[in-house]
């Protein structure tokens, strides 16, 4: 299937002139919201049973909230990984304007951020959870961290009940200040180390047991994996921990309906990324990015709405809540507020989204580029020659292990293995028949002229927000260009810590412009 000529003559048209048109104009809310932002660490969108999740009941809290509000069914985040994906979503700019493309923060920060912008609009901020990962910047600037409970000892990432004790810190905090609140809550779950798994699959004794815990036997298989038992029973603690994280929001939202401001507080619930397993996390295939957004915002989004019109993404997030909580925007965001959106109205323009990939933890660059609309997913891997390797964090699972020992006597998977190693300078996948990106369709005939199309759309997009890769972009078929980029781009990384690449994440302090953070 082509894209007709008209769509690609207006999603071009739309990158190089500006914002998404408003069908209806849209009216403020009547009174200042508070703002309780809940984030899961690590988890794919169709692992919800609000996403269609083959598994029944993982997520019983969450599908509650996805009733009660809006959810989006195509949203994306704009990374991979973790820090750079939160970045984007906190800075409403693109990792390249925002300086934060891997696993590191910078000290000149020219830009505001949430904390920044909600504490000028007369909010009282808190947050538990990934603090570093969250800010480009330290000291932090959150009225509070919810690190600390009551008593002022570090709670628990993966004790599920420890959240509801810091949701009711964190308003009562707020209450205290007479201010409303503006809260990020960070769930652990489900990151690695998931429930009851030990640093080589062995199941080990778990103090933070889930409501509910899953068998190897009973649990889907995403598609891009492959059935064995040594995945089932990694996918077992998985979902274990996907219940467990479901369990933390249902703490959560518990604070949130005992403090009384339940009907007061705009919820916003996503993930960072896809699962930390082959093929999802750390890369930009479709359920990589794929978020399960959730907007629930009393008295303005309709119960049981789903948007499955409008590809909204993370750099969107900031905009959005900016003009829900009456906050003028600061100048130089890449996102544009879907706000309208809850409002019930359209917006133009929401055909196409961009993601990125730069580097990983411990400084492995591997830079990408992708872009996805409703119909294909088309992905540019400038460090792709072959050889190279993609340093990812999930080569460390039990997963991987298995991929590379059955890869000696099975082709198949063998051949997986390879395109998750070495991968190819471009890649192309219709998404809507093949969204576990199984059948790359460069070369393949009749499919040159879609990936011409999103190529083009790439290229505008590139031109559009500046983006220091158009130029390797353009010259993607030169080898030896590419080479020579690739090698000056993991010398300003080795440069920012002095040391060699693939160092320790924890390694002694980073030179020149940048601090250390972990994955």
């Amino acid at each position: 299937m082509h894209f007709p000529g008209f769509l690609i003559s207006c999603l071009l048209a739309l990158l190089a002139t500006g914002l998404p048109h408003v069908a209806a104009a849209a009216e403020p809310a009547a009174a200042k919201p508070n703002i309780l932002i809940i984030t899961v660490d690590d988890m794919s969108a169709d692992s919800l049973g609000a996403f269609g999740c083959k598994l029944p009941d993982t997520s019983p809290h969450i599908d509650r909230l996805a009733g009660q509000g809006m959810k989006f069914q195509l949203a994306h985040v704009q990374a991979g990984n973790c820090m750079p994906s939160r970045n984007v979503m906190w800075s409403g700019r693109y990792t390249h304007h925002n300086r934060i493309e891997g696993f590191y923060q910078v000290r000149d920060v020219e830009y505001p951020v949430l904390t920044d912008l909600m504490k000028g609009g007369g909010y009282f901020t808190g947050i538990r959870g990934k603090v570093a990962h969250s800010t480009p910047y330290s000291p932090y600037k959150w009225d509070i961290d919810l690190d600390a409970g009551p008593d002022g000892k570090q709670v628990h990432g993966k004790d599920a009940p420890s959240y509801e004790v810091s949701t009711t810190q964190g308003i009562q905090a707020a209450k205290s200040a007479g201010k409303p609140f503006c809260l990020m809550i960070n769930v652990a779950d489900p990151h690695k180390p998931f429930y009851a798994e030990g640093n080589r699959g062995e199941t080990i004794p778990d103090a933070h047991v889930p409501s509910k815990v899953f068998t190897p036997e009973e649990v889907p298989i995403p598609g891009f994996l492959f059935d064995d038992p040594v995945v089932r029973k990694e996918l077992s603690h998985y979902y274990s921990s996907v219940r467990r994280a479901d369990d933390a929001v249902g703490a959560i939202l518990t604070a949130l309906k005992k403090s009384g401001e339940d009907e007061h507080t705009l919820i916003l619930f996503l993930s960072d990324h896809g699962m930390p397993l082959p093929f999802a996390k750390t890369q930009l295939y479709h359920h990589s990015t794929h978020t399960p957004l959730i907007v629930r915002w009393p008295g303005v989004t309709k119960a049981g709405a789903v948007d499955e019109q409008h590809m909204v993404s993370a750099v969107d997030l900031l905009p959005t809540l900016l003009d829900a909580s009456g906050i003028t925007h600061p100048t130089g965001l890449d996102g544009i507020s879907f706000a309208p959106i809850l409002r019930g109205n359209t917006q133009e323009g929401r055909d196409v989204i961009v993601k990125g990939h730069t580097e990983n933890a411990g400084r492995s660059r591997d830079p990408m580029r992708a872009i996805q609309t409703k119909k294909y997913l088309y992905i540019f891997n400038a460090w792709s020659n072959g050889t190279r390797v993609m340093a990812t964090a999930t080569s460390g699972t039990s997963t991987y292990r298995r991929m590379v020992a059955l890869a000696k006597t099975d082709p198949q998977i063998g051949g997986r293995l390879e395109v998750y190693q070495h991968r190819t300078m471009e890649e192309l996948y219709d998404v809507e028949k093949d969204p576990d990106c199984l059948h790359n369709l460069i070369g393949h005939p009749g499919s040159e002229k879609d990936a011409g199309s999103m190529r083009q759309m790439l290229d505008a997009w590139m031109v559009k927000y500046e983006d220091p890769m158009l130029e390797i972009f353009r010259k993607r078929d030169d080898a030896a260009a590419r080479e020579a980029w690739v090698a000056a781009q993991e010398k300003e990384a080795e440069s920012r810590v002095g040391g060699k690449k693939g160092g320790k994440k924890k390694a002694g302090a980073r030179a020149g412009n940048a601090t250390p953070a972990d994955e």
